[in-house]
């Protein structure tokens, strides 16, 4: 333990933080026309990890946070697929457009939650995340998050980019 916080623990924010690093990095070259595939690979890889070890809490009755696990468990394999078996042809590259986003905006959903859970200012402003700040804040992530998927969609198009733009 470090801090009072378990290695599990540690790792798992790493990994989700991690996640939605990757997850803004690829969205932004995708806003951006280009295709970031190592970035893409962090991002699947670190967001999987984080969903999967996100069950490894102990638990009593099933919460938000498992339903949000579960939801980006489907859409990370349809990602994989949009890329690397169907090479984002014709619909796929939206499909992949849109799972990015989601699965990154469900690591911030739950990091938005988390942060109102643990950081002492947050968790007065909403004791239970039932209060007015926590849905305001949620429902700005969420805007933000729409704005992104749509300017995603709109800059990566089929064209010569697919190949010229790698990293």
């Amino acid at each position: 333990m470090i801090f009072g916080i378990t290695t599990f623990t540690l790792i798992h924010v790493a990994l989700s933080l991690i996640g939605i690093v990757a997850g803004l990095v690829v969205a932004g070259g995708l806003v951006a026309g280009k295709r970031l595939d190592g970035w893409a690979v962090v991002f699947l890889v670190t967001t999987i990890l984080t969903s999967a070890t996100g069950f490894g809490f102990p638990f009593v009755k099933f919460l938000p946070s498992h339903a949000v696990g579960i939801v980006s468990l489907v859409v990370l394999p349809v990602v994989i697929v949009a890329h690397y078996v169907k090479h984002f042809a014709g619909a796929w590259r939206r499909i992949y457009v849109v799972g990015v986003v989601l699965a990154t905006y469900l690591n911030v959903f739950v990091l938005v939650a988390q942060l109102f859970l643990r950081l002492p200012a947050l968790r007065v402003a909403a004791p239970t995340q039932s209060e007015p700040p926590f849905a305001i804040t949620q429902g700005l992530v969420l805007a933000l998050f729409v704005w992104l998927a749509v300017a995603a969609d709109k800059g990566f198009r089929p064209a010569s980019t697919d190949t010229a733009q790698m990293s």
